[in-house]
């Protein structure tokens, strides 16, 4: 049995980390969380002590250490994408593995400085790339591998799922905390990308405001046209009708791809491979860190070359200024 920490147990991800741990057999031994409605804790560690300020949480990591003799294996962090860095130095620091949410980091230069503190303490960082254990994804990725070396799929990529005023006034609509729409919704997108469609050769932005980015990716076997959103307005009109406020679809070939179940224990697949050595690493979760960045840093060229029909459309209804 394993000794686990928590940070960001009020969070909307840490049910999934809460679950992820109890199913593998092992102990929440503390939580961390500025905010305290963390009830669900109730479900699965009610024993495991909380707090609401670090220097205390930290104190008490100590105290397990040396009042009691235990020592701390892994630090799970489900907090805000801009302090996943700063928490995952704490793990390392306090001699524990660190097992983070997506991204990982906002910046590429911040995983070579996690390369060298994970060099020095001996622990690793790992991080949840659920995707890569859904049954479709896998299928998937196996009719690429076996298809023939020249053949390039065709994919519309298209993820709305509408956010209400809330989202503008939280850290996600800062896009210095969240890394902006592209990073804080469609990483985990380019992470599945690459891993099936192999390294990335191209990356244009056609569109990126602060609800909605459209651009063109081409890996070796894929080009890939993408359109993201928050805004309900971008919605198709049967998705409205079903008063549904999310529509995700990809299609490879003119074909729907469907996984639209199939989430209830990624998770815990995910930290099955973390505790037997075989987890996603720092290398691992590069990839996609450095197309959300450049994604974040590009000069949008518009309505040019091989963009997404949603971009044109919504452009016509919803006309705004592209960014400089």
């Amino acid at each position: 049995m394993k000794n686990f920490a928590l940070i960001g147990a009020s969070g909307y991800i840490a049910p999934r980390h809460l679950k992820a741990i109890k199913d593998t057999n092992n102990n929440l031994l503390a939580a961390l969380d500025r905010f305290d409605s963390v009830g669900i804790m109730d479900s699965y560690f009610p024993n495991a002590d909380f707090f609401v300020e670090t220097e205390r949480f930290d104190r008490h990591i100590e105290k397990l250490r040396y009042d009691r003799g235990l020592e701390l294996d892994y630090f799970s962090i489900c907090t805000p994408n801009y302090l996943h860095d700063a928490h995952i130095r704490m793990a390392l620091r306090r001699g524990a593995d660190a097992i983070c949410e997506k991204p990982l980091v906002l910046n590429p230069w911040n995983l070579d400085a996690l390369q060298r503190m994970e060099k020095e303490s001996g622990k690793k960082v790992w991080n949840i790339l659920q995707l890569r254990e859904h049954n479709t994804i896998k299928q998937l990725k196996k009719k690429v591998e076996e298809s023939a070396e020249d053949k390039i799929f065709d994919i519309d990529l298209t993820y709305l799922t509408s956010r209400g005023n809330w989202y503008y006034t939280s850290w996600k609509g800062d896009i210095n905390k969240s890394g902006g729409i592209a990073t804080n919704i469609g990483v985990h997108f380019y992470d599945m990308l690459h891993y099936i469609f192999g390294d990335l050769k191209t990356n244009i932005v056609h569109i990126h405001t602060h609800d909605r980015a459209a651009g063109y990716l081409e890996f070796e076997k894929a080009r890939v046209r993408w359109f993201l959103s928050i805004n309900y307005d971008a919605l198709p009109e049967e998705i409205k009708q079903k008063e549904q406020r999310t529509y995700r679809s990809i299609q490879i070939e003119g074909e729907e791809l469907e996984f639209s179940g199939g989430f209830t224990d990624l998770h815990t697949k995910v930290y099955e491979g973390i505790l037997n050595g075989s987890g996603y690493g720092l290398e691992d979760a590069r990839k996609a860190i450095e197309i959300v960045h450049e994604i974040r840093t590009a000069n949008p060229i518009g309505l040019k070359g091989e963009y997404h029909p949603f971009a044109k459309k919504q452009l016509a209804k919803h006309p705004f200024k592209v960014r400089k």
